[in-house]
């Protein structure tokens, strides 16, 4: 049976942007790997996805994926600038990009909520400040039959 219902999360942190692969030498052989923020990251994203789906198959079909990230106001700024923020009357323009996040995310979730993040035709994103950092990810299943 196909489940058409949302999944539904929400990644508790401070949000972070897909690291570019490194690339290190060892015994004259290249060797790619992922930075460790960015894999504790995905890991997190991972755990959260899981507790989410809690035994539901995967999504099948093509999906929208509708992220609310909400990052910190800098520690430095004033009161003014701060409450400014939080009204969004001053709007995130700061790394990490909002992207990066998407990428992050859908790396996260591969093989958890859908079998592969080109199932993903739709996106929503919106990038504000907040007292309380993190991503909401709402992953719905549209209609439509995948190419």
């Amino acid at each position: 049976m196909c489940e058409d219902r949302p999944v539904s999360f929400f990644v508790p942190t401070e949000p972070v942007g897909k690291g570019r692969p490194r690339v290190s030498t060892i015994g004259g052989h290249a060797r790619m790997f992922t930075p460790k923020k960015t894999a504790n990251y995905e890991t997190l994203i991972s755990m959260a996805a899981q507790q989410a789906m809690q035994g539901r198959e995967l999504l099948a079909g093509p999906v929208l994926m509708e992220l609310a990230i909400r990052v910190s106001v800098a520690a430095s700024w004033s009161k003014k600038k701060t409450a400014e923020a939080l009204q969004g009357l001053v709007m995130p323009t700061k790394k990490p990009d909002a992207d990066n996040i998407l990428k992050a995310i859908c790396d996260g979730i591969n093989g958890i909520v859908f079998k592969d993040d080109v199932q993903v035709v739709n996106v929503s994103l919106s990038k504000r400040f907040s007292e309380t950092p993190g991503v909401t990810v709402r992953v719905v299943p549209l209609e439509g039959k995948p190419s």
